[in-house]
């Protein structure tokens, strides 16, 4: 096969599964820089979609792309370079959505001659993409509809007679259209923030299997191939990596229950008494077997760990990453390790975000204490927090939409304006998005990051914590842990860069090695282009007003940059001897600053014409 662009193998395949037609085009590459690739290549194509249609997209319907984006350096010889997106509009939150993965799938993609894959129309009968270089077809997947990902990865592989082919399935929460439902990849990875898994099962589509023979191109591969190096020697030598290797990212447990950061019990607390059972110091000691790596990658930060004693014993499973600990584990109020794996194992298998799961459990659990639920909404369950047998039955409920989990795998933003009676205020979402494993009010910036993220409550977008604990921000100053000040430039900051890194696509645990400047010279020297640095984060503000643009046009308003009532009002131990909320006049603060650093209209939320136009944005209009 032969590669035809540098960084790039310069196809988009398009794929209409209403009547099985396909259409490769040629990517214009001035085009795709403007973008860099990937997240932000991804989201014009999206905002195109939108265009094509004139109107707001029903997130369930044909129309509503199912974009799978790889970056320019995807697939190369740099040790992280594995990663891959999945982009659409969420059944979650009904706006855009960027879900990202690891594994092998992405680079497997780029080797089969695709940067880029666009899935439209529906299935009238279950089917699986086959996808061998240029050969592309639609095929039955009657015999794998109801079956889990494991399953249907080992079922793919036999039928191919192939056990390199990479494949991206849906389990039973996908086929039921779970609004949280993931995509596995390569087996033991997960696009599934958001839901995407249930746009794939919204369009009958059970799975995408992908092998190629082609080759990444670089355009100075001596020069690449040095500096590649140089950077995995870096990354070898990373002492913080290393801990990363043996503990996963268990390891920041501790440390972030002691500094009341953990989320407990549904957001009503930020320190959990069992923290220390579930750390990655335990799963090492406990769990572990083997460490797992994606695609070319020296840092192993996977594990494959099996259950050794009580009721799951035996159970081989991959995880437990730190938000799956509390979101599982803490909010839930469950100190088990043990059922923590099997729990995270179960979300796994039938394809649901464990995020999503254990935040939307904990608020039933939640409900049914305060009599908001009685005993014929949950029938045969005895909920409350810790009760890890009966939660994990609920897992199960949800993934198949049996009885109160019917309601729960709406989301809990659905879930609570549906139940009602107070239960919206401790519903921890932002625009239908759960909330992750870190805490907002010990943290208030973070809370400003969750507000105003693309597709919902993300900690992924930015990560301002360390500022609020007392490291110097980059122009060196110190901001006040509780206060208002400098919290929203530095969220903006970061999140026009990861806008950027996720369009590479950068993985999280090597840019902190990396660092921007030398990521930045590796994307020069694949591609022949001359980005620096301030054309690079500028590259990311521009993604970032685009995918803002998007969620406009799919409804979202000012009023909903916001955060969970429970935020505002109660207050919570968050340092020995100091409670407190996060008062809403200081969130108003961050947020109407955040609005002036971004150039939106204070009054609507909304990018300027202004803004738009110094982006190369005029041609969106809202």
């Amino acid at each position: 096969m032969k590669n035809i662009s540098k960084g790039f193998v310069g196809k988009i395949l398009e794929i209409n599964l209403s009547n099985h037609k396909t259409q490769i085009k040629p990517i214009d590459l001035e085009e795709v820089k403007k973008y860099i690739g990937g997240k932000g290549y991804a989201t014009k194509l999206l905002w195109d979609c939108m265009v094509a249609k004139n109107a707001q997209i029903d997130v369930l319907d044909p129309a509503n792309p199912l974009i799978f984006a790889t970056g320019p350096l995807t697939g190369t010889s740099l040790p992280p370079s594995a990663r891959a997106c999945v982009v659409s509009i969420s059944p979650l939150t009904g706006i855009y959505d960027d879900s990202h993965v690891g594994g092998h799938f992405g680079p497997e993609m780029k080797f089969a001659g695709y940067d880029f894959i666009i899935i439209k129309g529906n299935l009238e009968e279950p089917g699986y993409i086959f996808i061998n270089d240029d050969k592309i077809e639609i095929k039955s997947a009657i015999d794998l509809w109801g079956k889990d990902v494991y399953e249907t990865d080992e079922l793919l592989k036999r039928k191919h007679k192939d056990r390199r082919i990479q494949v991206a399935s849906i389990g039973p929460a996908g086929e039921n259209l779970v609004r949280y439902a993931s995509i596995t990849f390569s087996l033991h990875h997960h696009a599934a923030r958001g839901g995407l898994g249930a746009v794939m099962g919204a369009k009958k589509l059970k799975a995408i299997v992908v092998k190629g023979t082609g080759y990444i191109d670089v355009n100075d591969l001596a020069k690449f191939e040095e500096f590649s190096d140089e950077c995995a020697k870096s990354i070898n030598a990373d002492i913080n990596l290393a801990t990363m290797k043996k503990y996963g990212t268990g390891r920041s447990i501790s440390w972030s229950n002691n500094m009341y950061l953990y989320p407990t019990r549904n957001y009503q607390e930020a320190h959990f008494e069992y923290a220390d059972n579930l750390n990655g110091e335990k799963q090492e000691e406990k769990l572990w077997i083997q460490t797992k790596a994606c695609f070319g990658c020296s840092i192993h930060c996977s594990h494959m760990g099996i259950i050794n004693e009580g009721p799951y014993k035996g159970t081989i499973f991959k995880g437990i990453e730190y938000e799956v600990s509390d979101l599982l584990g803490a909010n839930c109020g469950v100190g088990d390790l043990n059922a923590v794996a099997y729990g995270n194992m179960l979300c796994d298998k039938l394809g649901l975000d464990a995020l999503s799961t254990g935040s939307i459990i904990a608020w039933a659990i939640e409900c049914y204490q305060k009599g908001i639920l009685d005993k014929k909404d949950v029938s045969d369950l005895d909920l409350k927090f810790g009760n890890y047998i009966d939660i994990n039955k609920l897992i199960r409920k949800i993934a198949y939409r049996q009885g109160l989990g019917d309601l729960l795998a709406e989301g809990v933003k659905r879930a609570s304006k549906k139940t009602g009676r107070g239960s919206e205020d401790f519903a921890m979402h932002v625009k239908g998005l759960e909330l992750p494993g870190w805490g907002i009010r010990s943290a208030p910036s973070m809370g400003l990051n969750y507000a105003t993220t693309d597709r919902g409550g993300c900690h992924q977008r930015a990560f301002p914590i360390s500022y609020d604990l007392g490291a110097k921000t980059p122009d060196g100053k110190i901001l006040d842990r509780f206060g208002t000040e400098g919290k929203a430039k530095v969220t903006k900051s970061q999140q026009d860069a990861t806008a950027s890194l996720y369009s590479l696509i950068a993985c999280d645990f090597s840019t902190g090695t990396l660092g921007t400047k030398r990521l930045i010279k590796l994307l020069n020297l694949a591609t022949g282009w001359d980005y620096d640095e301030k054309e690079f984060i500028k590259t990311g503000e521009k993604i970032w007003n685009l995918s803002r643009v998007i969620n406009f046009k799919n409804g979202i308003s000012k009023k909903d940059d916001t955060l969970p009532r429970r935020i505002f009002k109660d207050k919570i131990s968050v340092d020995y001897g100091i409670k407190t909320n996060l008062p809403e006049e200081n969130f108003i603060k961050m947020l109407n600053d955040y609005y002036e650093k971004r150039g939106w209209d204070p009054k609507t939320g909304k990018p300027t014409p202004r803004k738009l136009d110094e982006l190369d944005l005029g041609f969106c209009e809202i």
